[in-house]
């Protein structure tokens, strides 16, 4: 495994990120626990969820699968660096009490207490926010923070879907406060397919010192072979990838993004993560397995290297927005 800094702090991370969303919905807990053990036998040491997780009347259960794995064996903390999330309506049935959801200092500071419980621990590395609050100040966000860094809830705090403007508030209200590292990671959407991130997000992390966590690296499935699976298996696309296809330009893009890889011998999903790890700020993309076998797959990925004349044949199939403002000013 590679390992690199998360944006500017001294916190070192491997080039992967196991993102555990299928934890429960779809991966019981102890094939879940079996993800973990080889994910961590093979050097990935960032482990990212979200106290959501598990969604529906099961929100929360994730975390759960997470904590009970820290419980079997308490090394395996030691060695994790835990990301979570707060910001959703953790009610079962989604209709929320006043103040139990988004970013309030007193959402904040019961949402961590509650992770922390569900994950068997006393500290979390980097909690994210998982949306923009339009309602909170980041005054008081940050004070709530602040709190919980003196009491060593938390270590580094990171965001979530944030555009480029709302990192730059958050960083240069931190900066006036003093005291405040700020934001340290945006956990974003970019993948081949989707690189909007390009134009504002990406620049306003590298401008901020933030690591960029891609999530989606292969965009439902859509850059995972999904084509080729149809012809050769039968096995139809479903979600986003299923959504994408029926345009028809785009899947014109998906089969020529297939053919070109099939012509220089590399497995698309493989492809897919080794071009996020050749881009500029890119800390590693969140790999969710379902299975042990798409987690090997996506380790080939940290070791696999992508030719020059590969790498401008992907631009040419999923060309990127351009440099910002070019892009959009004129």
């Amino acid at each position: 495994m590679k390992y690199t800094q998360l944006g500017r702090t001294g916190l070192k991370v491997s080039r992967l990120v196991l993102g555990t969303m299928n934890f429960g919905p779809q991966t019981d807990e102890a094939d879940s626990h079996a993800i973990m053990d080889a994910a961590l036998d093979a050097g990935i040491n960032f482990f990212d969820t979200a106290n959501v997780y598990g969604w529906g009347e099961n929100k929360g259960r994730t975390e759960t699968i997470i904590g009970n794995w820290f419980a079997k064996d308490p090394a395996h903390r030691d060695k994790v660096v835990l990301a979570t999330k707060v910001y959703g309506n953790m009610a079962a049935d989604g209709d929320a009490w006043p103040n139990h959801d988004k970013l309030s200092a007193l959402n904040i500071r019961r949402a961590v207490d509650a992770s922390l419980k569900r994950l068997q621990t006393d500290h979390i590395d980097l909690y994210q926010f998982h949306h923009v609050d339009r309602r909170t100040p980041f005054e008081e966000i940050w004070q709530a923070i602040d709190v919980l860094v003196q009491q060593g809830k938390i270590l580094y705090v990171g965001s979530s879907n944030f555009p480029g403007y709302k990192i730059a508030q958050a960083n240069e209200i931190a900066a006036r406060r003093g005291g405040t590292i700020g934001l340290v990671s945006e956990q974003c959407l970019y993948n081949l397919a989707e690189r909007r991130a390009e134009m504002e997000v990406i620049p306003a992390a590298q401008e901020y010192g933030l690591g960029v966590i891609p999530w989606s690296p292969l965009h439902g499935g859509l850059l995972g072979g999904v084509i080729k699976k149809e012809v050769e298996g039968g096995r139809r696309a479903g979600g986003r990838a299923a959504d994408a296809l029926a345009n028809t330009t785009l899947r014109a893009q998906v089969q020529a993004y297939e053919d070109l890889l099939d012509k220089h011998g590399v497995e698309p999903g493989e492809a897919a993560l080794a071009w996020l790890l050749t881009r500029p700020g890119v800390t590693g993309p969140i790999v969710g397995p379902r299975t042990a076998e798409q987690l090997a797959s996506a380790l080939r990925a940290v070791e696999l290297e992508l030719s020059d004349e590969l790498l401008t044949g992907l631009d040419e199939v999923f060309p990127g927005p351009g440099p910002s403002p070019e892009a959009f000013a004129w």
